[in-house]
């Protein structure tokens, strides 16, 4: 017969990840350890097996688990923001919007939040820096872009100020000229115009505004020999 072995916390933070009870009948998710059961029949004596006694017990001796009542709503709050900051970091807005999603009241919520926030578990600063930092080097993306993408994520206008602020337009325009000459190539055999739009185009995109876009292709098209002196602002 083959055994089956349950996963056991070996620290108090594998316990904290595990489940309350209203939280895994929630998402589905048993506690280790616990059973379930449809199967009924008789044992070699005739009585039936899986039923219960007159006191509530199952045939056999063992007690029947009660229900209970719901898990408390802040024990709630904090296992899902602890699964949630596994691995990713996240504002303080995306883990209320997740808290309010699972229906947690709005002022334990608060609290719980609140509360990770002083632990250092919440940081928006620390979150929009590094945010600025990974998507400007990996994605090329400029001080316009980046402050909408942390917009969205709920980071508040004082902080992402702060974040962009450390990306000076030295870099940007460095940045910039590092993305064109990576697209350069593919716009050979295009004619000049639409080699321009693509290029100031692909610019654009990643939140650089308009004279930085058209300067930097200029001068990109100009090192290949085209002629830019006739072309007129990119529309």
């Amino acid at each position: 017969m083959t055994r089956r072995t349950e996963w056991v916390p070996q620290t108090a933070d594998d316990a904290a990840l595990l489940p309350t009870s209203g939280e895994g009948e929630e998402e589905g998710v048993r506690p280790a350890g616990s059973r379930r059961s449809s199967r009924t029949g008789r044992g070699r004596n005739g009585r039936e097996r899986g039923g219960l006694d007159p006191n509530g017990r199952e045939q056999g001796g063992r007690e029947r688990a009660p229900s209970g009542p719901p898990a408390d709503p802040a024990e709630r709050a904090r296992a899902i923001c602890l699964r949630l900051l596994t691995g990713t970091p996240r504002t303080r807005k995306q883990l209320a919007d997740a808290l309010a999603k699972r229906e947690i009241p709005r002022e334990v919520a608060d609290e719980v939040l609140s509360r990770f926030e002083e632990v250092g578990l919440i940081d928006d600063a620390a979150f929009a820096s590094a945010w600025v930092e990974s998507r400007h080097h990996g994605r090329g993306l400029a001080r316009r872009a980046l402050a909408g993408e942390l917009r969205t994520k709920g980071v508040d206008p004082a902080l992402i100020s702060e974040a962009v602020a450390r990306l000076d337009s030295d870099q940007e325009l460095e940045t910039a000229r590092e993305l064109v000459a990576r697209k350069l190539r593919a716009t050979r055999g295009l004619d000049r115009d639409k080699r321009l739009r693509r290029l100031a185009g692909m610019l654009a995109r990643k939140g650089y505004n308009e004279g930085l876009a058209l300067r930097v292709v200029r001068e990109a098209l100009e090192a290949e020999g085209e002629d830019t002196d006739e072309l007129g602002e990119w529309d």
